[in-house]
């Protein structure tokens, strides 16, 4: 496609409010972590993914200088060359531990751990049934797979359960997110672990948006759910989001993650995560375990930004996460209310299609740990404002 198509189709995107803004983040002097500059502009950011805080946490910010004054700032080659080194190792085995696996592999990043986690285990004749809401990376892992995709409604355990039937024996693949990172609602996990063994079919999990929240000790779903490795035999997770870090891994027994290592394309082909951040997620599993009042902190003004959304009309959508999503349906009122709140102060970004299904565009407020009680209620006094401000319009279409 030559420019002028393209530059055809970006004003068709724009004109259905779909064309997305890049915005440039650089902190903020003096103020806390979950305040930032953006475009030069001093906002609360209320649409990250720092669960717990972890970001610029000083314990992480000093393990990640120490170790690139050893290492240097890259590794230099992929994991099979000459790029693995000890804090990868070290951090394997910790992620091993903290997810009660037998093994771990790292990844640069979510997407490519997730194409790992379905293509390795996915041949010809294999069936991939997997929730319609789960992670772009997850359905391209599937396509590229060569296996069969076929997505049930989301949440939907019994209509999974229809699905793999038709899968061979040991040849069915379920997938999911456990945390779902638009609507923060949890995957029926219990439900879905019953079918899979049923069925003789692999579970996989990519528990991104779980690790370090939910759970009694931050584990995640499978802890919150009291799902043990034979349940789930295979957990993706991210360094990026309540670890505050870089990076992602998978967590299974270690003849799945030696295969991995063997054939994981993504894997394989691609410069080691630097050790600089391998040492600073070692440093944020610690931090993660030791203040363990941050998952505490980060549910608990969940719940307030739910009491008040309540008391104030707001409508959210059912969620125990600190993931908060507000569906508005016409993308063009998505972007309104949140150029409203910007205005304001507050940074919460418009989701829209294709990210998520066409008619709940959405406003996705995310909690950390880093916010105080005092911005939650103001950010619901804000919103509430913002969405008298600017009301739905009969019959509007995303």
């Amino acid at each position: 496609m030559k420019a002028p198509a393209l530059r055809a189709r970006l004003t068709q995107l724009a004109a259905q409010h779909l064309r997305r803004r890049r915005r440039t983040v650089s902190a903020a002097d003096g103020a806390a972590a979950c305040e930032v500059l953006v475009d030069g502009e001093r906002r609360i950011n209320f649409c990250g993914n720092d669960y717990l805080g972890l970001k610029t946490h000083p314990a992480l910010v000093r393990a990640m200088s120490e170790s690139a004054a050893i290492t240097g700032a890259g590794s230099g080659a992929s994991h099979l060359v000459t790029g693995h080194g000890r804090e990868h190792d070290l951090l394997e085995a910790e992620l091993a531990q903290f997810t009660g696996r037998e093994r771990a592999l790292l990844f640069s990043t979510g997407y490519m751990a997730n194409l790992a986690a379905v293509s390795c285990l996915a041949e010809r004749d294999s069936l991939i049934v997997m929730d319609r809401l789960s992670h772009a990376s997850l359905i391209d892992a599937a396509h590229l797979s060569g296996g069969t995709l076929k997505r049930f409604a989301h949440a939907d355990a019994q209509a999974a359960g229809v699905m793999l039937r038709h899968a061979a024996a040991g040849a069915g693949l379920l997938v999911t997110d456990g945390v779902f990172s638009m609507d923060g609602d949890l995957a029926p996990l219990p439900q879905l672990a019953q079918l899979a063994t049923e069925a003789d079919a692999c579970l996989i999990v990519d528990d991104a948006h779980g690790l370090g929240v939910m759970g009694a000790r931050g584990r995640g779903c499978l802890e919150h759910f009291n799902l043990d490795s034979d349940a789930v035999p295979i957990l993706v997770g991210t360094l990026g989001k309540a670890f505050g870090c870089f990076g992602a891994f998978i967590a299974g027994d270690e003849d799945y993650i030696e295969w991995l290592l063997q054939t994981g394309r993504s894997y394989i082909y691609t410069t080691a995560l630097p050790q600089p951040l391998a040492a600073a997620a070692r440093a944020a599993l610690r931090v993660a375990t030791d203040e363990s009042w941050r998952r505490e902190r980060v549910l608990a003004l969940a719940a307030r930004l739910r009491a008040g959304a309540a008391q104030a009309g707001v409508p959210l959508l059912p969620s125990p996460s600190p993931i908060q999503p507000v569906v508005l349906g016409d993308s063009a009122r998505a972007l309104q209310v949140s150029e409203i709140l910007f205005a304001a102060g507050f940074w919460v970004a418009a989701i829209r299609p294709p990210t998520v299904p066409r008619g709940s565009a959405r406003l996705r407020i995310t909690l950390s740990a880093a916010h105080s009680e005092q911005q939650v209620d103001a950010l619901l006094e804000a919103l509430a404002a913002a969405l008298r401000a600017a009301p739905e319009e009969p019959h509007a279409a995303a």
